[in-house]
């Protein structure tokens, strides 16, 4: 059977592949069109694809042989998954093994903007530090600060976890009660207007689907604290952007750290100006370590299902059920 990959993944991963399949890779270190990937797929029994392929409908049935579908990330919302399961094709994901990374990385992100590291840096590469100061560069403290979650799954919890050390107070947002967060953190479940008014530090971290879309807006920013630090490693379309740099513009809250962007790749002009932002190239989960994990359970997905078993994180299982 025969495999294309969108992306060159770690070697782990296609190691693993080469040794069930004919694996085909795509040759240019770049996103490939809706159009190149249909044209790769003819023939291919099995796409390896990643969140920044547009997997709709007419990629899906472009290729009648297409048995599985192996996404290379957590999220799956660049997968049509009707179209998907319609034609009885196992989709699958890659969670778990990139949970703490990418809560370690929107915590660097919250000391980073806290503490105006990048700000700083720049300031003292170009020269214009002098000596200390008793108003240079003032930060956020973060110990004993009221730490918000929004959306405690894997990397939520994880991300809340981290917090131990700093003392301070978890209010959470979540469908669900997180005994986890509440029984060793003392974390209170509360409504997102409560959290929004009184979080120092908001972290985002749920999936992107009609309810989370642009559920950050100019009325939530508005509801923050004036030192609030706002921070969102999840999906970008779950901010409203140009919300964003109004509040950012004009002081409504204190900064804002993303790693995700609401029309990405484009990343607005008006945010790259600002000063009291820092934004990362979609890198929470990399790490040597956690993308080459990523690779080999993309693999051990897509050998899983294109032998006809339920891959271990597939994300339809009706499909084997028909």
């Amino acid at each position: 059977m025969k495999v294309f990959a969108t992306r060159k993944i770690p070697e782990p991963g296609l190691n693993l592949l080469r040794k069930e399949f004919e694996v085909k890779i795509n040759p240019y270190n770049r996103v490939l069109s809706k159009e190149e990937i249909i044209e790769e797929l003819k023939g291919k029994d099995g796409l390896l694809c990643l969140l920044t392929d547009p997997i709709d409908k007419d990629v899906i049935d472009s290729e009648p042989k297409l048995k599985m579908i192996a996404n290379y990330a957590v999220g799956y919302d660049n997968v049509d998954i009707k179209a998907a399961t319609d034609r009885g094709i196992p989709v699958s994901n890659t969670p778990g093994v990139l949970t703490d990374t990418t809560a370690e990385m929107a915590w660097a992100l919250l000391f980073s903007v806290a503490r105006r590291i990048v700000e700083s840096d720049e300031f003292t590469r170009s020269g214009r530090f002098k000596g200390w100061a008793p108003m240079l560069m003032l930060g956020q403290d973060v110990t004993n600060k009221t730490l918000g979650i929004i959306g405690a799954g894997r990397i939520g919890t994880a991300f809340a976890l981290k917090s131990k050390g700093f003392n301070m107070n978890v209010l959470y947002v979540d469908n669900r009660i997180n005994e986890t967060l509440e029984n060793e953190l003392d974390a209170k479940k509360v409504d997102l207007p409560l959290l929004l008014r009184e979080s120092d530090f908001i972290s985002l971290h749920v999936s992107l689907n009609t309810a989370t879309y642009h559920m950050i807006s100019e009325k939530e920013l508005k509801m923050m604290k004036k030192n609030a630090v706002l921070i969102n490693t999840s999906r970008g379309p779950v901010i409203n952007e140009k919300a964003l740099v109004k509040a950012l513009k004009e002081k409504w809250i204190f900064g804002a750290g993303l790693d995700v962007y609401e029309h990405e790749p484009e990343i607005s002009d008006e945010l790259k100006k600002l000063e009291n932002i820092i934004l990362q190239p979609h890198s929470a989960s990399a790490t040597i370590e956690t993308r080459t994990k990523m690779a080999i359970t993309a693999a051990e997905n897509m050998i899983a299902g294109l032998k006809g078993e339920i891959p271990p994180n597939c994300v339809n299982t009706e499909v084997f059920k028909r």
